[in-house]
């Protein structure tokens, strides 16, 4: 081989190397660099996560008060349901009682009446004998 052709390639390999130790230095700095950036992540995340964790607690205890409010709700709605059928049977029983007084009245009205009639009756008999 000539010398000339072994210099070429000396050459080209050696370039060769300054290109592969050129992008070994350049990944190192990435590689840094990220290293640096998932410090960041990491330093940023752990709060991060502390606060999700108590968002989450605080969530489900809402839950629950909301779940607890909801029964007593619940229970208040029956108790407001047996007062409203207590109260229809009063006011039914009221207007039962009305029917009859109504009835009760109309009648004495209409004794009343008669007796008047009557002695209208026996009192215009006697003027006219």
């Amino acid at each position: 081989m000539p010398f000339w052709a072994q210099m070429l390639l000396s050459v080209a390999a050696f370039a060769l190397l300054l290109a592969l130790i050129a992008a070994v230095w350049a990944l190192r700095g990435v590689a840094q660099r990220a290293e640096a950036v998932l410090t960041i992540v990491e330093q940023e995340l752990r709060p991060l996560i502390g606060q999700a964790v108590a968002l989450t607690e605080d969530v489900r205890a809402l839950t629950r008060e909301a779940r607890r409010e909801l029964e007593r709700f619940g229970a208040v709605t029956e108790r407001i349901e047996d007062i409203a059928i207590g109260l229809g049977r009063f006011v039914g029983t009221l207007s039962a009682l009305t029917r009859a007084g109504q009835i009760v009245g109309m009648a004495a009205g209409l004794k009343k009446g008669i007796d008047v009639f009557v002695h209208r009756l026996r009192h215009q008999g006697d003027h006219h004998e």
